[in-house]
């Protein structure tokens, strides 16, 4: 039954987002969530709310929902801008017993017996965040000297039986992961790791919570549950007919570049949709049909579209060059992830209002390059930056998993990816996959 609570609930957030004052329940949400007060408020629907009133310069009263530990909340927001921050009161605060779950428990898996102290959290680029006293103990080390370190620091991460690794493909898609076999570098029994992915103040993905559990003898494939359908499908379905009917224009003239934007969400949309039913049709029995025919060109085009934001943002130009169409065997979903992370590794390293340029044409294959400005990748780097967690320059951020991942899709479709030993500046990387 829903319980209220009476008095209302108050706190100020400074101009960098920082809860700087808070009452005790608002205090105790926001710990929750993983923040102590002083730091950027984490509860991701009140900072949102937050943002708004500071960016608009006016009072925003809403509601908004969030979760404590025990409950769900249904709240009822007040944020007032107040000399560069802004005043936060929660004027109704309802308290309701969490929702159930929609999505099913996996009665075929066998149980995995998981030691409630033998958890860990890390955040976005696999940096350990905190470290359970007895895991610490089983990875040889202590929890505050752990903090900071690369989770392979203490663990080798080993691939499955399908020569992939949960963990990589996790963080790659931004999803929760199971069965990760670890070996600690300090011996002792290998290790199986899982987690749920940690989200930071604006609702973005901040790392992992895990937990560690004994070796089981046989790690269960995993299962994707019809719900997924109705969880996420549904959705993205409505996004692509919604942005379809704004791009068309089809309640009157538009601004050409909302109709643009309209266009993007539409392509992005579909190629999250094409991700989720691979997924889906990987769980099946055989329904991975393998590689296809398609047109290395068209992906490469889409590829670019889906990037075309984020260099524009950079002022960056993105030039299709070469044939304008070429036909290759590979999976049109993995083609474009690849494309997608080249070409959005070419515009981070190219000096703004450079040009990215994306060349179609033969040679041992069906190949697409990409060419960019950049200061290029030293003689030793090389090969090391396809390695997982790897990067040629550190101030880039990430994990270092963007160029692992590629060339093992890349490889797994009789193709390859490679790097062009030209000199600096700049780089140029090749997808090159069989001619159909």
């Amino acid at each position: 039954m829903p319980v209220a609570v009476p008095e209302p609930i108050g706190g100020t957030v400074d101009p960098e987002g920082r809860l700087t004052a808070a009452d005790p329940r608002l205090l105790q949400l926001q710990r929750e969530a993983g923040a102590e007060l002083g730091q950027p408020l984490a509860v991701p629907q009140l900072a949102f709310i937050v943002r708004l009133a500071r960016k608009l310069g006016v009072t925003i009263s809403r509601p908004a929902l969030a979760a404590s530990a025990e409950a769900d909340l249904d709240l009822w927001v007040r944020a007032e801008p107040e000399g560069g921050g802004v005043r936060l009161t929660v004027e109704s605060w309802v308290e309701r017993p969490p929702q159930r779950s929609r999505w099913p428990e996996d009665k075929h898996a066998p149980a995995l017996e998981t030691a409630a102290d033998y958890r860990f959290s890390l955040d976005s680029d696999l940096r350990l965040l905190s470290l359970s006293p007895d895991l610490a103990e089983q990875l040889g080390t202590e929890p505050k000297a752990a903090v900071g370190l690369p989770l392979t620091r203490l663990v080798q991460l080993e691939a499955d039986e399908a020569g992939d690794m949960p963990l990589l493909g996790a963080l790659a898609g931004r999803s929760d992961f199971d069965g990760q076999r670890a070996v600690p570098k300090a011996g002792g029994a290998p290790l199986i790791l899982s987690g749920e992915v940690r989200l930071g103040p604006a609702g973005e993905f901040a790392g992992f919570a895990g937990r560690v559990a004994a070796e089981r003898t046989q790690v269960a494939a995993p299962v994707v549950a019809p719900e997924l359908n109705e969880l996420l499908q549904l959705p993205l379905d409505r996004i692509v007919a919604e942005a379809r009917h704004i791009a068309e224009r089809a309640q009157g003239p538009l601004r050409s570049d909302y109709a643009t934007y309209a266009g993007d969400i539409m392509t992005a949309s579909r190629h999250l949709l094409d991700v989720l039913r691979s997924t889906t049709a990987a769980a099946r029995p055989g329904g991975d049909e393998g590689a296809e025919r398609i047109d290395l060109v068209a992906l490469a085009l889409e590829a670019a579209g889906l990037v075309q934001a984020q260099a524009t943002e950079a002022r960056m130009k993105l030039e299709v060059e070469g044939e304008t169409a070429l036909a290759a065997h590979g999976d049109a979903r993995a083609v474009t992830q690849i494309l997608v992370n080249l070409i959005g590794n070419a515009v981070r390293h190219s000096p703004p209002g450079g040009t990215v340029r994306i060349i179609a044409g033969t040679g041992g294959g069906a190949e697409i390059s990409i060419a960019d400005q950049g200061p290029g990748v030293a003689p030793r780097d090389r090969e090391r930056i396809f390695e997982p967690f790897e990067q040629a320059a550190s101030k880039v951020g990430g994990a270092g998993l963007g160029l692992a991942i590629s060339r093992r899709l890349a490889r797994s479709m009789g193709g390859d990816i490679l790097l062009d030993p030209g000199p600096v500046p700049g780089a140029r990387f090749t997808l090159r996959l069989p001619l159909a």
